[in-house]
């Protein structure tokens, strides 16, 4: 960063820096803050529109509130780079969402300034009330910050976490970042809730109910009608708030200095839980992102000066493009299929299907527990529901896939996106423990796909079952296997072997190497059939997670002396460790060599290269083979 492009900015090494700064100093600071997070973003990839969005909110925070001390807690982290700009990470954004650099998300081990670590929405809070109440407990006189947006108040948890906080008297300040209408007092989201809320079942049977005993008194019935309309008129997200026991303040606007830091100073003095609804515009500053927010979510690297460039280059399907396809396909001929997703239509693959099947799409908002339970409801109706989701996203609603969906064996879809290591957004989005989670619970199955046109396969497969079934696969592209194009499935709970070593095929060992089997469960079938050539292996497919192919488990058990499992999953439970759980049910006895994710978070990073530092690609997949069996 040279002093002359920021001349402000770079005199900000820590947020007391700007606590000093007049008024009109910070209003410089904000646009140079802007520019340096375009710069920034441009060069490493990120989120973008969000903290274009965030600038002046979080110049405000930490210039009114002692931070440190004060706690921000950011929900979701997309927006948190002007934070960690302003919180002495300025010199390591060219490190941003890279192995060995900052993470993309609050991190309590990176900055004291990061209170609490996020990546999933609607947290924070619960979080800052915890942290609000310890304060409390502890005697200090410190706030609590909840910083939210609209889309994370559609989560049941920002809810509970409301209706916690109403009745308690800690310090908690929760700002509604609400970025998705321009400033009234009927504002996105809240607008529409309200008018659910309006025209619900509880409010029509009370309504008639007052009907029908004040029609006995034509006075008071008149009176009623009058009532009811002015209520209606009062009812603005003031209302709500309130009636959850905060008082509200807003909406203003989020971009506008003068008017947030004074109202941010006014509640600083003030006591017990305060809202304020603050309303930004996602991108703003860069012309293209406020045009285009959704495609400035999350870009690559770009000019700033020219924006994102699609590239004309041929490209193979990614795993989401393939499903997307599937998706429309299965649907054009099955008019029961319904495709479900909790507020991830562009990252799951479903902007297609909604054009073509609007009437069969639901997009129920970030609310994963809803959806799953939604499809549980469909699929009692004899709807087929396909559910698309990240697989780090189904960990929130696993009460409910067990007990609304497997403990009724209802034949729902999971269709499993970013199994697996994700890269750039690290240990919070990564699909690391899908495979375990969900082998344990009984009326489930799972099947790993190892390409694209196996991938398109499986769903079929899935989708054919009376029970509910998940299929994982990988952020990004396969190895380039085109999709056939017709809806045939695989064998269900079937695998194959894809090479068969040469002592295995002769029956006998001529060597003193042991006959080596690597059963490989997904996409990393294809860097174990390269080290199968290396040490002459034979090489499974197993496709099926859950029904384990068992039959196929013993026939290898039987013409080799060792056996390899190979996933990228959690070791702990996984795939691996129903293999053993086979053999000791057939009273086989063999080594066993279980490879996967390790017993810890995997930060994030480019994922060849996470891959790697796990011994997940060919070459360490080899080394760990020979330095067990073949030193």
């Amino acid at each position: 960063m040279t002093t002359n492009a920021y001349p402000l900015l770079q005199k900000v090494n820590t947020p007391s820096d700007l606590r000093a700064m007049s008024r009109g100093d910070l209003k410089v600071l904000s646009d140079e803050l802007r520019a340096y997070v375009l710069d920034s973003v441009s060069k490493t990839g990120g989120h973008l529109s969000s903290n274009l969005g965030t600038v002046e909110l979080t110049i405000a925070l930490h210039h009114v509130f002692n931070t440190p001390y004060d706690r921000i807690v950011w929900d979701v982290g997309h927006q948190t780079y002007p934070h960690k700009i302003l919180t002495g990470r300025r010199d390591r954004m060219s490190t941003l969402r890279q192995l060995g650099g900052i993470s993309g998300f609050p991190l309590r081990s990176e900055s004291e300034y990061d209170t609490f670590g996020v990546g999933h929405s609607s947290t924070s809070i619960s979080a800052a009330l915890g942290m609000a109440m310890a304060a409390k407990r502890k005697g200090e006189n410190r706030r609590a910050i909840a910083v939210i947006g609209d889309g994370a108040m559609t989560a049941g948890m920002a809810f509970e976490a409301l209706n916690n906080a109403g009745v308690m008297d800690g310090n908690l300040l929760v700002i509604l970042n609400d970025n998705d209408m321009s400033i009234s007092p009927p504002v996105g989201a809240l607008n529409r809730y309200l008018a659910q809320l309006m025209s619900g079942q509880f409010y029509a049977v009370a309504r008639n109910v007052g009907k029908n005993v004040l029609s006995k008194v034509p006075p008071l019935l008149e009176l009623a009608k009058r009532l009811e309309q002015s209520a209606k008129g009062m009812v603005v997200p003031a209302t709500l708030f309130e009636n959850f026991g905060f008082n509200y303040i807003g909406p203003i606007d989020g971009h506008d200095l003068d008017s947030l830091i004074p109202t941010l100073e006014n509640i600083r003095s003030l006591e017990g839980p305060q809202f304020l609804h603050v309303v930004t515009k996602k991108g703003h500053g860069y012309k293209l992102a406020e045009a285009d927010p959704i495609a400035y979510h999350g870009p690559g690297k770009f000019d700033p000066a020219v924006g994102i460039v699609k590239s004309s280059a041929p490209s193979k399907p990614t795993f989401t493009q393939v499903f997307g396809k599937w998706l429309c396909d299965t649907a054009a001929q099955d008019q029961r299929l319904v495709g479900i997703t909790p507020a991830m239509r562009e990252g799951s693959g479903l902007v297609e299907f909604e054009k073509r099947f609007p009437d069969r799409y639901y997009d129920v908002g970030i609310a994963e527990q809803h959806a799953v339970t939604f499809a549980a409801g469909l699929a009692c109706e004899g709807v087929k529901p396909v559910v698309a989701i990240y697989s780090t996203f189904l960990q929130r609603a696993y009460d409910q896939l067990i007990h609304d969906v497997a403990l009724q064996n209802l034949p729902v879809v999971f269709a499993l996106d970013r199994a697996g290591l994700v890269g750039a957004d690290g240990a919070t989005h990564a699909g690391a423990y899908d495979i375990a989670y969900v082998r344990c619970i009984p009326n489930m199955s799972m099947a790993t796909p190892a390409d694209e046109r196996e991938c398109r396969q499986l769903l079929t497969s899935a989708y054919e079952q009376d029970h509910p079934v998940c299929v994982r696969y990988p952020r990004g592209a396969g190895v380039g296997v085109e999709p056939l194009d017709d809806l045939s499935a695989l064998p269900f709970g079937k695998g194959e072997i894809r090479r068969q070593s040469q002592a295995a095929r002769q029956g006998e060992n001529g060597s003193t190497q042991p006959r080596i089997a690597i059963l490989a469960f997904g996409t990393l079938l294809y860097p174990a059939l390269q080290v199968a050539e290396h040490i002459d292996a034979t090489v499974a497919n197993m496709r099926w997670v859950k029904p384990l192919d068992v039959e196929l488990v013993r026939e290898l058990a039987a013409s080799h002396d060792v056996l390899v499992t190979l996933e990228e999953g959690c070791i702990a439970g996984g795939a691996g460790a129903a293999v053993s759980e086979a053999l000791s049910a057939a009273g086989l006895t063999l080594p066993v060599l279980h490879l996967g994710l390790p017993d810890q978070f995997i930060e994030h990073g480019d994922p060849a290269k996470l891959l790697a530092l796990q011994g997940l690609d060919a070459a360490g997949i080899e080394r760990s083979i020979r330095e067990r069996f073949l030193a």
